[in-house]
């Protein structure tokens, strides 16, 4: 085992350790276990809407991340048994609206199994470019057209290219780790 600067070691003097690490160490990844390991990579909650000729859904979203910022395109994985997968599928547009720390319930409610127009009467929306709902108190919402897809295993990747951003900086965001909804605070 090796690790970086211990109180005694000079600057980047590399220390070896004779004792084991703690962590432990899987070789074989099966569903549980990787699920298991996904629960420790917190990540902020989003609720993805869409509207177009296929209807209007939601649902909630960890699984997004930045792809590039030229053009600035963001990624959004969606099961393709999900109920609201054909919508999203042929509506061609998307709105990740990232939800602020006083929002859990809303991301409970389009995560379940509540018709979609009750998920979407608990909440005040508004459009940018899509026509997509944004979310009026949302930490941040990316309006978005999505240009591709790529099936991998159960999901799609939606790539989507953002088209309009907006941002309520005065709110903390809501984050999922270790299966329970938390907030950040700084550490320095």
């Amino acid at each position: 085992m090796q690790m970086i600067k211990q109180k005694s070691a000079l600057a980047g003097e590399i220390i070896e350790f004779n004792k084991p690490c703690e962590a432990n160490v899987h070789l074989e990844i099966d569903q549980a276990i990787f699920r298991q390991g996904m629960s420790n990579l917190g990540a902020a909650v989003n609720v993805i809407t869409t509207k177009g000729d296929a209807g209007q859904a939601g649902f909630t979203a960890s699984a997004v991340c930045s792809v590039t910022d030229s053009p600035p395109t963001l990624l959004v994985c969606l099961n393709r048994a999900a109920s609201v997968y054909h919508v999203f599928s042929e509506n061609k547009v998307l709105c990740v609206n990232t939800l602020g720390s006083n929002q859990a319930e809303l991301s409970n409610l389009f995560g379940g199994k509540t018709p979609m127009q009750q998920r979407f009467a608990q909440a005040e929306w508004s459009e940018l470019v899509t026509g997509s709902p944004v979310l009026d108190n949302a930490l941040i919402s990316f309006d978005c057209e999505v240009v591709s897809s790529q099936v991998v295993g159960s999901h799609d990747v939606l790539f989507c290219q953002v088209k309009a951003i907006r941002h309520n900086p005065s709110l903390n965001a809501l984050l999922y780790f270790k299966r329970s909804y938390c907030e950040p605070q700084n550490v320095c």
